[in-house]
């Protein structure tokens, strides 16, 4: 638990980014509201950050969203689980990390902020599907063989990740829904030396998403030790299984 309060506004020369996974902008009460994703997106306005990094995007986000003048999505056709990267920056270049056998997945896109240029990730790894009813419904021995199937996925998925993001010269920040907490392999995997910025700059629990009423962090925003992290919050807001996640950083002169 971090005890430092740190929830500072975002200053001239900073940049911000958020991640949220948007739950297919079907919210937590999706079926009583079909147009929740305006909620979603009225809160990404509202929020203004530079860069936006969305896991389980869905379409009907994009006119809300059509301020911001660089944007890269995963194609309709991937057959993946759709994320999107939104920026006020300039995207030269853009790609799919294309996760084998996972309908889960990572985008990256290269951002030039002033004359550098910024790497970004964009992660989703595979999905745990445990439900609280799992405990109930499903004998413990499957439970147990089927997550552990899950984790050594998610172990290869970091695997490719941070291999990918080794071959990259200039800054990078990783951000995104692990499915797994900051106590597992995955999560180190993916960090090495990089700063969490929940680590650098947030406090209390940083909880990123309920199961069964238990906190839990999953949601991450990494950064190059050359980036400074400036600020980090948390926000607690229901409009997703996730809550959103939104930190700023300088780029050191």
């Amino acid at each position: 638990m971090k005890f430092n309060y740190s929830d500072n506004p975002i200053a001239d020369g900073e940049i911000s980014i958020m991640t949220y996974n948007s739950h297919s902008a079907r919210g937590v009460r999706w079926s009583r509201n079909p147009t929740y994703s305006d909620e979603i997106t009225g809160f990404i306005a509202l929020e203004n950050p530079d860069i936006v990094c969305i896991q389980e995007y869905s379409i009907t986000m994009d006119d809300e969203l059509g301020h911001y003048p660089y944007k890269y999505q995963t194609p309709f056709y991937s057959g993946k689980s759709r994320q999107a990267i939104f920026s006020n920056y300039k995207i030269v270049e853009t790609g799919s990390l294309n996760f084998p056998n996972s309908g889960n997945n990572a985008l990256y896109a290269d951002i030039i902020i002033k004359r550098d240029t910024i790497r970004i990730y964009n992660l989703h790894l595979q999905s745990l599907v445990v439900r609280a009813g799992s405990f109930k419904r499903e004998q413990p021995q499957n439970l147990f063989r089927r997550l552990g199937k899950t984790i050594q996925k998610q172990q290869q998925q970091a695997n490719l990740v941070k291999d990918h993001a080794n071959k990259v010269s200039y800054s990078k920040i990783i951000c995104g829904d692990f499915n797994n907490t900051q106590f597992s392999s995955v999560y180190h995997t993916i960090k090495g030396d990089m700063k969490d910025s929940f680590q650098e700059k947030g406090f209390g629990l940083g909880s990123t998403y309920d199961f069964k009423f238990l906190p839990f962090r999953i949601d991450y925003i990494l950064a190059d030790p050359e980036l400074e992290i400036m600020s980090h919050k948390n926000f607690n807001v229901r409009m997703s299984d996730h809550r959103p996640v939104m930190a700023s950083f300088r780029l050191k002169e």
